[in-house]
Parts: structure tokens; sequence; C-alpha cells
């Protein structure tokens, strides 16, 4: 990247993460290094774009002016490079957040595949129970679960998977397996990403929607540590065929309720709002669609 692209993306990301620190570790340079890099900018091009203060960095009119055309320009040699080389001769780093486990059970396993078609693409591997600012980490995409994210983003459905109750056996041997979902109200459970709501459960059977009140006894903000806490008999919890297929084929967990349907769970993978998908998140997107919704 010659000097004047190097300042250019120096700046959109000390815009977009609002730090010289965070910056300078993406780039392997000195936070010094950043700030003059910034400064030597605003010098060639006679105008202010930051302003600095000790608690925050801020962009001024001119950086905004600035901001979309540099973003622009900085895609257009990116998809320059990738058109002359062709789809399958993608490069740079692809950084794609997405949730630990649905990364862990999903993504991993397919991304052999996909690399061994792009021998020079690396992929960073954004995995947390959190959303991540995409803009602010500077994410290609997203991949989300449950309910289609905000209008804002550029979204798209990427497969639907089946929600099941499931429960250890050792669990069921001691307090009973439910026949119905009322009987919940006299079951330990476990609540986590995948349950939804904290206070009532609600699933179908029969043409009808039934819902039923329920008292967490345990509570994470992890998917795997939910499905953990099932296996390790502390009681039922509600998991995507993903994410428990290895325990259900293990006999470490069963299906409880069978009858009853939940709300499957849908993925998404979004864009960052506000600039063109490069060519290398589209590409993985187009990927990604076709293995998961074959299975």
């Amino acid at each position: 990247m010659n000097d004047r692209l190097q300042q250019l993306a120096i700046f959109v990301r000390t815009v977009e993460t609002g730090s010289f620190s965070k910056v300078a570790r993406e780039f392997g340079l000195s936070q010094p290094s950043v700030s003059r890099t910034v400064a030597a900018l605003e010098e060639r091009l006679g105008v202010k774009l930051l302003t600095r203060t000790t608690r925050q960095i801020s962009v001024t009119d001119a950086g905004e002016a600035l901001l979309s055309r540099a973003r622009d320009a900085l895609a257009g040699v990116e998809e320059a490079e990738n058109a002359a080389r062709g789809a399958d001769r993608l490069s740079g780093t692809l950084r794609v957040a997405m949730p630990a486990t649905y990364g862990v059970r999903q993504i991993v396993p397919v991304l052999p595949a996909f690399l061994d078609r792009h021998p020079l693409l690396k992929v960073d591997l954004m995995m947390s129970d959190r959303y991540e600012n995409l803009i602010a980490e500077g994410a290609d995409l997203a991949l989300r679960l449950g309910n289609q994210p905000d209008s804002g983003f550029v979204t798209r459905k990427l497969a639907s998977t089946r929600r099941l109750f499931v429960a250890a056996p050792a669990y069921l041997a001691r307090r009973g397996t439910p026949n119905v979902l009322a009987d919940l109200g006299q079951h330990h459970l476990i609540g986590g990403p995948s349950v939804g709501n904290e206070h009532s459960w609600t699933a179908f059977r029969h043409g009808t929607n039934e819902t039923q009140s329920v008292d967490l006894r345990v509570r994470t903000r992890s998917a795997l540590g939910a499905l953990a806490s099932a296996t390790a008999g502390l009681g039922i919890t509600i998991a995507s065929t993903w994410m428990c297929a290895d325990e259900l084929a293990s006999g470490k967990l069963v299906e409880v309720l069978a009858d009853y349907q939940l709300e499957p769970a849908i993925a998404y993978v979004v864009f960052p709002a506000g600039r063109r998908p490069s060519q290398k998140a589209r590409v993985f997107s187009d990927y990604l669609e076709r293995v998961l919704s074959s299975g």
C-alpha cells in the first residue's frame, strides 16, 4: 500500500474506532506513528480532519467530507485488485464477527473448503457472544442469530434451523420427564442466548401456541455455557439442532417435549451500514448460504 493509501486507511480506521492505539495494533505500528500519519495527511490536504482531546477523537466537517470518499477509494482499490485476480483469487483479510458457539460449531467446520479455494485470503474470526460494533471493529460482515437485525443494516438470510428442548438423561432420571409444556413449572430450567425470553417459554402443538411461565435455575450469557449446564444435569434448556447435534448423537442429551415445535433459529449475515460490501464479503456470504442451507 503506497503512502497516500496508507494515510487514508489509517485515517478511516481512526475515525471508525476513535482510538489511535487500536489502529496502531491493526496496522502493526506504534501509536505515535499513527498520530504522525494522520498529521501528515492533514498537512498535505491543508485542513484539520480530527479534533483530539485527552478523552476522545472526533471528526471535523472536513474529515466527514473526506471519510466516505476515502472509504470508497480504498474499497475501489481492493475491488480492482480482486477483479484482476478473479473471484477465485481473493486476497487480504476477511474479518467476520459471530457468536462464539455458532462459529465453533457451524462456521469453522466449513472454512477449510472455502480457504482452499482462496489460498491468498486470510480470515479474522471475531468470535464473541456480545454484538460487535461492526464499523468500530473493522468487520467486513457479521453473522447474527435470532430476529432480523435492525433495518438500518444490510442483511441477508442464510439458514433456518430447528430448536428443541433438551436435557441430560441423568437429570430426567432424578426429576422425571415432562409430558406437556405446563410440566416445565416443576423443573429446573437453564437460560442462555438461544433460549430467548427469560420469563416465559412458548411452543406450538396441535395447532395451538402454548406459553408457560418459567423461573430459571441457571442463567448464562454463553450458548455453550447453557449447553454445558444441561449436559451436566442442571436442568432443561432450549438449543438449536446445530448446537447440540454431537451431544444428542452421543446420548449426553436427549430431546424432551418432542411433539412441540419452537420458533426456528434463523441465521443472518449483516453487512456494515454506509458502505458497499466488499467482494470477499459477498463471496463468503454466497458460500455460507450455499453450504448452510444445504445442511
